[in-house]
């Protein structure tokens, strides 16, 4: 079961829900780079559980202890380790549906993968295991910003009801991590709706990385947007992923899509953005930006239709501290995995370019 990612910038992460502790090991990172543990706490908490009153009612800590590769502030360019600690597990919350597939996990995926499957709250495939990624994701931030690039992700749709007549002025304050906007009371009671109705709702996350620069990635296998989009859709929630106009562009005229070009203070400037910053595999120096869809919670209370590992038909409701939905928390999530794909590109061009 392979759990790391990054061709010189790699994370390596362990651990399970319910288990003792995540952690992991991020190698590959440069010497001489300032840890602002302010900001990583910062960042971790954006993601905890009971970070916003819209999401679970679990709550931990998510305070990362350092293990190495960090001495007076500062990265000593040997691998950073890390553990969180697990707090406030309530394993008996699983007891009763131990042996039922419960409909949207990966119950079933891993019995007919593995022959076996940690059911205290999925075990790997856990939301809980990503707050690794935005340990590691926040290292990855403070990287970037010392080349002036910083990654900001936002809640664009949840609930079926979209944000409207927003300003991309990040970061964005409130529950939702939402812009403010027309809709944001709608979408905020879409959420409070189905909590109260034991349901849960799916939404779309826009993400722009800034000031960047051109020449990152490769042409072929590596693209920018296509690690981008192996980062992005390894996070479990998230379904679908599109580019600057994405799914739009099947419906231009080639005039309409191309990305017309000028020079502006000697530098050259794009009119449009419907590339989302990447042509050929390769930043142009335009922001990158893209939308990521985000299912539904599948943890819910209301019935539903299920089997056992013993091939029996049944019923599940599943009940315990889940989130109404996923999409608020996971925008530190999408953030993190970004910022660790910029990075490593990062370094290979720095490589190449020595």
């Amino acid at each position: 079961m392979p759990s790391t990612i990054g061709r010189i910038l790699k994370l390596t992460t362990f651990g399970e829900s319910h288990g003792a502790a995540l952690g992991g090991v991020v190698d590959g990172f440069p010497a001489g780079i300032t840890i602002d543990m302010d900001f990583i706490t910062k960042e971790m908490a954006r993601r905890r559980p009971g970070s916003t009153k819209l999401g679970t009612t679990r709550k931990e800590g998510d305070e990362p202890r350092i293990l190495s590769g960090i001495y007076k502030g500062r990265s000593t360019g040997t691998p950073i380790g890390f553990i969180i600690e697990n707090t406030s597990q309530r394993s008996s919350d699983y007891s009763s549906i131990e042996h039922l597939y419960r409909p949207g996990h990966a119950d079933l995926g891993y019995d007919m993968r593995y022959g076996f499957r940690d059911p205290r709250g999925g075990g790997r495939s856990s939301g809980r295991e990503t707050a690794c990624r935005v340990f590691g994701g926040a290292l990855a931030k403070l990287l970037l910003r010392e080349s002036g690039i910083s990654v900001d992700a936002g809640v664009v749709e949840v609930g079926g009801i979209k944000a409207e007549d927003y300003v991309w002025t990040p970061p964005f304050p409130g529950p939702l991590n939402a812009p403010q906007n027309r809709n944001l009371e709608r979408m905020i009671e879409a959420v409070e709706k189905a909590k109260s109705e034991g349901e849960s709702v799916g939404g779309i996350i826009e993400c722009h990385a800034t000031g960047m620069i051109p020449g990152l990635g490769d042409p072929v296998f590596d693209k920018l947007d296509a690690t981008i989009s192996h980062a992005v859709m390894s996070i479990g929630a998230v379904k679908g992923i599109e580019f600057g106009a994405g799914f739009a562009v099947a419906g231009m005229k080639g005039s309409e899509n191309n990305d017309a070009m000028r020079i502006s203070d000697g530098r050259i400037v794009f009119l449009t953005n419907n590339a989302g910053g990447i042509l050929g595999g390769i930043s142009t120096g335009a922001d990158i930006i893209f939308r990521v869809a985000v299912k539904p919670t599948p943890s819910i209370a209301k019935e539903q239709l299920t089997v056992t590992d013993s091939m029996e038909e049944s019923t599940i409701e599943v009940h315990g501290r889940h989130d109404p939905a996923i999409v608020p928390r996971a925008v530190s999530v999408v953030e993190a995995m970004t910022a660790l794909v910029i990075a490593d590109h990062l370094l290979i061009k720095r490589a190449y370019d020595r």
